[in-house]
């Protein structure tokens, strides 16, 4: 094959004809394995350009094996393998190109790279400072070497080497944002915005540099300040789309509409830019109100558009990995990456709200023990950054006796946390304790959080406050025990959690996962929920003796229930659920559609928003298709909010699985409809386990997928037991442990009582 050929190729990429490009090469080199040399080291690199790393690996390989001793083409293998995160790899071939060339920096350089990505300090250090000898001058250097001085944990050198860069180089991006990041770390990051600043007087195109100050803002809850900001802009650097995206990114919490025109003008002024793409798919699959479904199926299709495009990094992970399995597109959400690889990501970048989604991925021990690996990497990493940033404590408070709690969570307001929790602020002894309410709730307040304020001893609202600043706030108030009611759902603060601002701390009811952060001490759970695999959680679990929620009456408000069965009106069986599809997987709407199968005449009702959604109601449907049920026995109701009504519709709830229900099984029985449910070893998976039990339904959890079938088949053939339940099963859930609000608020503060007590103790010891 001729160089000629390879000119053929590159003019093919230069048209943006990348696919036919490469498959020219390909054909080519097929058929002609002993091409000159030149041509593997030209193709190779065009792979790694276009960022086909997989391809690139592949045919640098090639190369070395047709030309063993060619330092460019383990060079270029090397570097193929470090941006697929194949680090070992990447450094047995650099070292091999090192050790034919052993003049050129080429390697070296790579191989500092590699150490950086590996956040691998020592080994970092030991080959930028080398570099750095031979070409002082060179700001690409010195930065990386700041790289390496900051993952050795050298933070004042490492500032250093990056104020040398800039000023070596004062155009140099990276390295001003590689300053930011590292000042944020230990100053308040209103205190950076001058180093931003410093940089965009000098040299207004760092326009990365304007992002991250935006984000300072929003990282303050200073939205306002933010989006003046950014509209500032506009008269500098005029109809720009990065400048668009990054309007509408931020005013998307309280301006969906706007905030989409924005998107969209972005992407229109530059239509290659996947990350604009995916961050109106986002924001519209975020949209709530009457159009939601409406909005979800554009967001589906605006994520479609954009395949081919996407490097597939932790952000485009979680925003797809979201959007396909709420419309059920199992195979696109599967093909994303492995159940490993994609979790690591999230745990790695931050986003455990990502991880929360993941549960319904679980299929057997070793992904369950893999789970708590990700939040376990994920609290880690949170904690080494609150050790930079320490808070302090006041003077112990004089005894008087009372025990004083904490309750943070930001959906203490019109919110199923709020509900739950509110037996515990109604029926609590104040002779005996204190509670305090910790909320960042960033809209207005309603009544039920007013409701609230009046009931505790201190309600702390802080719409714009940093974690470090509310673990201090939390601090200063002195608790003995802080309980987390919110994981990291909308506007929580997790990682205050990492803080230690309270002796003694623990995590209950929004989240069903160990969040991941040692310095949580307690999860609160009963002896249903809790694992037999203590491996399982990571904190040290803490039992309520019957039940770990209550069903209080704001909650569980009373509705008219249907009389009759709907079997009894309609003439057949309906099975369905409100789960949001978050928690289905493939499989398990399969098992649905098999028992709808095995049903004379019965059908299946999904009752969620995603259900006015024309590609979720085509992939459900052709799932059920699959196993023999047609598409008029599968019936869609798309509603958010008023759903409870739909019950009376429903004979049978079918739990979802792994993960189970927790409030949506509540709402079924509550509306006599009752629930079969399938047990698994996490938290996550028995929630409904513990709620049926003390409901007095234990015969209804299933132990294996068969037994699951079977016993949906048994109720189903039992028509009396169903009816019976419809008129019984309200008072049933009142007459339970979970309608004793009263008793349950006793239990739960006699065992905080006690774990207090032991916690004293063991530091008195």
């Amino acid at each position: 094959m001729s160089l000629e050929r390879f000119a053929e190729a590159e003019a093919a990429m230069a048209r943006g004809q990348r696919d036919e490009a490469i498959r020219l090469m390909v054909e080519q080199l097929t058929l002609d394995p002993k091409a000159p040399i030149q041509v593997y080291r030209n193709f190779s690199a065009m792979l790694i350009r276009s960022k086909r790393y997989e391809d690139g690996a592949q045919w640098s390989r090639q190369g070395t094996e047709v030309y063993p001793r060619d330092a460019t083409l383990w060079n270029n293998l090397g570097v193929s393998w470090r941006r697929l995160a194949r680090y070992e790899e990447a450094l047995a071939a650099l070292r091999q190109s090192q050790k034919l060339d052993p003049k050129s920096n080429s390697a070296p350089i790579n191989m500092g790279n590699v150490y950086n990505d590996m956040k691998d300090g020592r080994r970092s250090v030991d080959t930028w400072t080398k570099l750095v000898r031979s070409a002082p001058t060179n700001a690409e250097f010195q930065r990386s070497l700041g790289r390496g001085l900051m993952y050795s944990g050298e933070p004042d050198k490492a500032e250093m080497r990056f104020r040398l860069a800039v000023k070596l180089k004062p155009d140099y991006e990276d390295a001003w944002i590689d300053l930011v990041n590292l000042t944020t770390d230990s100053l308040d990051p209103l205190n950076v915005i001058p180093i931003i600043d410093q940089a965009l007087s000098a040299t207004p195109s760092l326009t990365k540099l304007c992002e991250i100050k935006a984000m300072l803002y929003r990282r303050l809850n200073r939205n306002k300040e933010a989006e003046a900001y950014l509209l500032s802009l506009i008269p500098v650097y005029g109809d720009v789309p990065w400048l668009h995206n990054l309007i509408g990114t931020t005013i998307s919490e309280w301006d969906r509409e706007r905030a989409h025109g924005h998107m969209r003008k972005a992407i229109e002024l530059d239509p290659t830019k996947a990350d604009y793409r995916m961050a109106l798919a986002e924001s519209l699959s975020r949209t709530r109100g009457p159009k939601e479904s409406e909005f979800l199926e554009q967001a589906y299709h605006v994520l479609k558009g954009a395949e081919g495009m996407l490097e597939l990094n932790p952000s485009e992970l979680k925003v797809a990995s979201e959007i396909f399995t709420r419309l059920a597109d199992y195979d696109a959400s599967d093909s994303l990456a492995s159940f490993e690889e994609i979790g690591r990501k999230f745990a790695s970048n931050g986003k455990h709200t990502a991880l929360l989604l993941h549960l319904s991925r679980v299929r057997s021990d070793a992904d369950r023990h893999e789970l708590v690996t990700q939040h376990k990497m994920w609290g880690d990493a949170i904690q080494a950054q609150a050790i930079k940033q320490p808070i302090t404590f006041p003077v112990p408070r004089p005894a008087d006796g009372k025990i004083r709690i904490g309750f943070m969570s930001s959906d203490l307001r019109g919110h199923p946390v709020a509900y739950f929790a509110l037996p515990l602020l109604e029926h609590y002894d104040k002779s005996r304790f204190e509670v305090y309410c910790y909320s960042y709730f960033l809209q207005e307040e309603d009544s039920l959080q007013k409701r609230i304020t009046e009931m505790v001893d201190g309600f702390r609202w802080r719409k714009e406050i940093t974690e470090r600043d509310a673990a201090q706030m939390i601090a200063d108030d002195q608790l003995d025990m802080l309980i987390e009611l919110g994981g990291t759902t909308h506007m929580n603060k997790l990682a205050v959690m990492a803080f230690k601002a309270a002796p003694l701390q623990a995590s209950w009811l929004g989240y069903p996962h160990s969040a991941g952060l040692t310095s949580i001490d307690r999860f609160i759970l009963d002896p249903y929920v809790v694992p037999e695999d203590r491996s399982l959680v990571i904190e040290e679990p803490l039992l309520m003796p019957k039940s770990w929620i209550a069903m209080g009456e704001l909650a569980f408000p009373e509705r008219p229930i249907t009389p009759g069965t709907p079997e009894s009106r309609k003439g057949f069986l309906t099975y369905g659920t409100a789960n949001n599809p978050y928690k289905y997987s493939k499989a398990m709407v399969q098992t649905w559609a098999r028992i709808v199968a095995a049903t004379p005449n019965a059908q299946f009702l999904f009752v969620r928003p995603e259900a006015g959604s024309p590609t979720f109601r085509t992939n459900i449907e052709a799932i059920f298709e699959g196993e023999g049920v047609s598409k008029d026995r599968v019936r869609f109701e798309s509603i958010r909010g008023a759903h409870m009504p739909f019950y009376n519709e429903i004979d049978i709830s079918l739990d979802t699985f792994p993960q189970t229900g927790g409030t949506t099984t509540c709402e079924s029985l509550f509306m006599g409809v009752p629930v079969i449910t399938l047990v698994g070893p996490a938290v996550f998976e028995r929630l409904s386990y513990s709620i049926l039990n003390n409901a007095g339904l234990g015969d209804l959890c299933a132990f294996s997928e068969r037994e699951y079938v079977e016993k949906a088949l048994g109720l189903a053939a039992d028509a009396p037991r169903r009816t019976k339940l419809r008129t019984d099963l309200r008072e049933m859930l009142k007459q339970s442990p979970l309608g004793q609000t009263r008793q349950f608020a006793t239990d739960f503060f006699s065992m905080i009582e006690g774990a207090v007590a032991q916690s004293r103790a063991a530091k008195a010891a």
